[in-house]
């Protein structure tokens, strides 16, 4: 009998673990795992499921939390809290991360980086030195620090995002309550606005924009809700009526590449809040206004297709899955008989981040 049941559950896995759509351009997931020290590395099914490559992780420095993909898909960097560095990697054709080179420095307890459009400029939030590392990246793809190497915040930037036009930067201040701005000049260093911040919510933990460059999203994790920002023609963020409402202790945002969804990590609340984005910029709660992830849901990321989410789950040390219907609703992808919507990840899943090679 036993046998029998083995015979179905590998005719399952076999049927579940699909090749790559054919389609011009492949989604892959990676995924930093601050408490075994490495990357998690998957394929997207044409169903949507993670599959991991072949070469399912790959080392980093001590306590990585975030990743970010240069925007020509060629080059991954990713910030070593604990080790106070930037890992950089080469993007192969078949998805898996590569060692560029040794990694570069940063400040102190780096958490998040964001490049510029371009692809000529990184950022990265220094959390305990209150600072933003700015670097130029080079032809081969190799992090340079600019002059000056640094540009201070407030207290305990935690996020960072730059706006589609490649003009400015915003920084996410979880102890001032507050959000920096930043123009990026010429040669790509960062020059604070007037005024060079703006209030959010309490505990603020994440910031994302949206695709057209007119809005501006912040999740605060101690008030429980997402202040909402239009950019305006000088760069300045100008605050929208009231904040909307998430789900306990959120922590993390991301928006559809369509820019007509958006979805709030609840980490406190295993469960994503998703809301549509309307016209006036407005985030509208959907119907239903959650859906449940795994344990301590804390990074959140939509596949460039715009058709399948994903969710790291801190403390059940795996992935969330989902299709994305029609109405910009989630859907766990049961990806077996019995119901399994996660994939297995490493030791203390912290970040997710999805990418598309041609």
């Amino acid at each position: 009998m036993l046998r029998k049941l083995a015979v179905v559950a590998l005719r399952i896995y076999q049927k579940n673990k699909i090749k790559p759509d054919k389609g011009s351009k492949t989604d892959y997931v990676y995924v930093a795992n601050q408490g075994s020290n490495n990357i998690s590395q998957y394929i997207v099914s044409v169903h949507g499921n993670l599959i991991p490559l072949a070469t399912a992780t790959i080392a980093t420095g001590t306590t990585p939390v975030c990743i970010a993909a240069a925007p020509s898909g060629r080059y991954a960097y990713v910030a070593n809290q604990g080790g106070n560095s930037i890992s950089q990697y080469k993007i192969s054709t078949t998805g898996s991360l590569e060692e560029l080179a040794s990694p570069v420095a940063a400040g102190t307890s780096p958490v998040e980086i964001a490049i510029a459009p371009s692809g000529r400029f990184a950022y990265v939030a220094n959390s305990s030195s209150n600072d933003i590392s700015q670097y130029v990246i080079g032809d081969n793809g190799m992090l340079g620090a600019m002059s000056p190497a640094t540009v201070e915040t407030g207290m305990i930037p935690v996020a960072i995002t730059v706006d589609p036009s490649g003009r400015y930067v915003y920084v996410v201040n979880n102890s001032s309550n507050n959000i920096s701005q930043f123009i990026i000049t010429e040669n790509g260093s960062l020059q604070a606005m007037t005024p060079a911040t703006i209030a959010a919510g309490t505990a603020p933990r994440s910031i994302a924009g949206e695709p057209t460059g007119k809005y501006v999203y912040v999740v605060n994790r101690s008030s429980g809700d997402v202040t909402q920002y239009a950019i305006s023609t000088d760069g300045r963020l100008a605050p929208m009526p009231a904040p909307v409402a998430a789900g306990k202790h959120p922590i993390c945002i991301s928006i559809s590449p369509s820019g007509k969804q958006a979805y709030v990590a609840n980490q406190n609340g295993n469960s994503i809040s998703q809301y549509t984005l309307a016209e006036n910029g407005r985030l509208v709660p959907m119907m239903p206004a959650t859906v449940d992830t795994a344990v301590t849901p804390v990074s959140v990321a939509v596949s460039r297709s715009g058709k399948y989410a994903y969710a790291s789950n801190i403390s059940s040390n795996n992935v969330s899955q989902f299709s994305i219907d029609s109405q910009g609703g989630l859907v766990a992808i049961q990806v077996n008989n019995w119901g399994k919507a996660t994939v297995a990840a490493e030791v203390s899943p912290r970040f997710v981040l999805s990418i598309s090679i041609c």
